[in-house]
């Protein structure tokens, strides 16, 4: 009882402890979940119609397509600059698919299985050749896609995973980009029908069709009195806040802009070779040259070289190599060239040529794999092989026996020719096909067993080389980059401000250069882009007006970078107090009022002889039609109004007010109007000309739709 006393004399202090332990628990949980919604928001790469996409959803689409390009290239990497452009295909092809899949469902409109699996078993929509460019799923005889190829071998995956253990990322590489070329069929199928819902909305009739031809094909001549706007002085032109207020008030949908811009000034250096750095790689490169010379083996000698290509030691087309080099393969004799210097990619280079020979370019053939416990016994089995074969027997039935089909298969050059290694087993097959005499049986040997190979057709015969090349970059030491790098340091410390940047950029030898209007797609500063470059990205996306960033290295370790930021431009209507703007807007203030000016002498004027009492340029124009604006080269200008003008203007009859134009202010007679030569009415062809004119203006609509989509693009912070 003392106890629950004690408890009753505390109550008030027990209840503020316990009350300030649940707060804490509250407030902890709180806290937890918004670190958790924070770090969500900190993985969306973006959003498209409210809907968030992921860090990791978006890399799964990229990775998607990087596989596919690689497979279907025949390539294992890709350039920076390759992937900049895949990012923003990716991207651009994310957003339009989300924005047509969201306003097809409004209307039902739907891609089923069935519809695919027709559409694949015909085999003739154009949407095929370019969605499924997969060689091994098209029939050799007709060039054309074949469905039951494609069945066949998702009947037999997994099969031939248990029965190619050796094979089997090539195997899932196929199943892989067979599984994406199908998705981008089905996706492209939807937007066709999406766009072609929109497009039968279009229509035309023949009073429109007969009003195209007439402005098409009917010719005007002129005699035309020109007075352009530059004859007149800018400053004879008085522009007041009010004009310009005005004039920015008419034009203001076209200083519209989406997505938020940032205007930059920056210094970007170059780090390149000093004459000591020249002089010591041109040495070294010269020792190279003579021991190639001396060599018919350039293995070991390219291996040390630190060549940017790889040796191959196979026949290659002209195309495989880079174009310096190509070009210098067709007049080069065999032997080892000089070293030379190559511009285009700051480069030294070496070539020896070994062999130059007339080869198929497409190799169809067919082969038996032999192998057995000991390579002894995989030769025993092989030469019985080829001996059966060259005595009449059935390949077919021999390949059967062994379990493997011996079907026919086309080689191509694009499968081997840019590969990054090689090595003395694939050297050996490939040189066994491409110099193979058909239906000769060949017996191959190799470390894991036999191949017993015969070539049936060879097609494309070129000059193909078997080169080694030796290519360096001109680089610039260590010493040189620290040296460079010290200096730019120093530049940057002491450039806190732009007037700052500005002084001691001259005093450095540096140049402070602009870049207006840089969005978070961008994938460079400038020129200058390599990894490094995006950390600036997103300074410059956190920075406020004024900042200067610190030093960033970039390019490809070669550019130094610092970068102020100058001017920020929300999204919406850029504002009369933008100096682009402003400027814009001042040209056509002064233009409208030269143009008053013009028009206002012009007053009266009703003859070509008046006009030209007035100081007007005299010039015949002819050929113009209502449907193409009229060139006039008095004032070096494209002049649309005209052709509006000469077209409502009878034969015979001066024009009934001045032309205000681009360039000037123009008056007129016409003095003939014909249809062209050989000009034939034909009502089906016009109608269907003017639908297609007006369905190029209706795809406007998806600049509207994108407009209303709420799109945010976040991919700067992580690629």
């Amino acid at each position: 009882m003392a106890a629950l006393g004690k408890i009753r004399s505390k109550g008030v202090a027990l209840i503020i402890i316990i009350g300030l332990g649940l707060f804490a628990f509250i407030a902890e949980e709180a806290f937890r979940s918004c670190n958790g919604i924070k770090g969500q928001a900190n993985q969306q790469i973006g959003e498209v119609l409210g809907k968030k996409i992921s860090v990791q959803d978006y890399q799964k689409l990229v990775d998607e397509v990087t596989n596919a390009q690689k497979l279907l290239g025949g390539t294992d990497n890709l350039t920076e600059e390759q992937m900049n452009q895949l990012h923003d295909a990716v991207w651009q092809q994310y957003v339009n698919y989300a924005i047509v899949e969201n306003d097809a469902k409004k209307v039902g409109l739907t891609v089923t299985d069935d519809e695919v699996n027709n559409i694949l078993k015909e085999g003739v929509n154009p949407l095929i050749q370019r969605d499924i460019p997969i060689p091994q799923f098209y029939n050799q005889q007709t060039g054309r896609f074949d469905y039951s190829i494609v069945q066949q071998f998702l009947a037999d995956y997994d099969k031939a995973l248990k029965a190619n253990p050796q094979a089997q990322e090539q195997i899932q590489q196929s199943r892989d980009l067979w599984l994406y070329c199908e998705k981008q069929l089905r996706q492209d199928l939807l937007q066709q029908k999406y766009v072609g819902l929109i497009q039968a909305c279009v229509l035309s009739n023949k009073v429109e069709a007969q009003q195209q031809y007439k402005d098409e094909n009917e010719e005007a001549q002129i005699q035309l009195a020109s007075f352009a706007y530059s004859d007149i002085k800018d400053s004879q032109v008085k522009v007041t806040d009010e004009d310009l207020k005005a004039k920015y008030d008419e034009l203001k949908p076209a200083f519209k802009q989406l997505v938020e811009t940032r205007d930059l000034k920056y210094v970007a250096y170059q780090i390149k070779a000093s004459a000591a750095d020249r002089n010591a790689i041109t040495k070294e490169m010269d020792g190279y040259q003579k021991q190639l010379a001396a060599t018919d083996d350039p293995t070991q000698i390219l291996s040390k070289s630190g060549t940017l290509i790889p040796y191959l030691g196979v026949p290659l087309s002209k195309d495989a190599f880079p174009q310096d080099i190509a070009g210098k393969l067709d007049s080069m004799a065999v032997g080892t060239s000089g070293v030379f210097e190559s511009k285009s990619d700051n480069t030294l280079n070496i070539i020896k040529l070994l062999s130059k020979e007339s080869l198929p370019d497409s190799v169809q053939y067919r082969q038996i794999q032999v192998a057995a416990n000991t390579p002894e016994e995989a030769r025993t089995k092989a030469d019985s092989i080829t001996k059966a074969l060259e005595g009449g027997a059935d390949f077919a039935a021999i390949a059967k026996k062994y379990g493997q089909d011996g079907k026919e298969i086309w080689f191509t050059g694009q499968m081997y020719e840019h590969a990054s290694t090689m090595n003395s087993d694939s050297r050996q097959l490939i040189n066994a096909l491409l110099k193979g005499e058909p239906n000769k049986v060949q017996n191959l040997a190799f470390d894991e067993g036999n191949i017993v190979l015969q070539v049936l057709d060879r097609k494309g015969i070129k000059d193909k080389f078997t080169a080694a090349v030796v290519k360096r970059t001109i680089d610039f030491s260590k010493d040189t980059r620290s040296a460079a790098y010290n200096k730019f340091s120093e530049f940057v410390t002491k450039s806190t401000s732009l007037s700052a940047l500005q002084k001691n950029a001259r005093k450095y030898g540096y140049t402070v250069q602009d870049q207006n209007d840089i969005t978070t797609a961008a994938h460079t500063v400038g020129q200058v882009g390599g990894s490094g470059i995006k950390e600036a990205l997103k300074w410059i996306w956190k920075a406020k007006e004024g900042d200067v960033s610190p030093l960033y290295e970039a390019g490809d370790n070669d550019y130094l970078l610092v970068v102020y930021l100058n001017k920020i431009h929300p999204a919406g209507y850029r504002g009369l107090d933008d100096p682009q703007v402003k400027e814009i807007v001042k040209r056509e203030v002064i233009k409208d009022k030269k143009a008053e000016m013009i028009i206002a002498k012009l007053k009266g004027v009703n003859s070509i002889q008046a006009a030209q009492s007035k100081g007007g340029k005299i010039s015949t124009v002819d050929k113009i039609t209502f449907a193409t604006p009229a060139f006039v080269q008095a004032t070096g200008a494209m002049e649309p109004a005209l052709s509006g003008a000469v077209a409502r203007t009878a034969k015979g009859k001066f024009v009934s007010a001045p032309v205000k134009g681009n360039a000037g202010v123009y008056v007129f007679q016409v003095t003939n109007k014909a249809m062209k030569a050989g000009a034939k009415y034909n009502e089906t062809q016009e109608m269907q000309n003017c639908m297609m004119q007006s369905w190029q203006i209706l795809q406007m609509f998806q600049s509207d739709l994108q407009e209303n989509a709420g799109i945010v693009d976040n991919r700067y912070l992580f690629f």
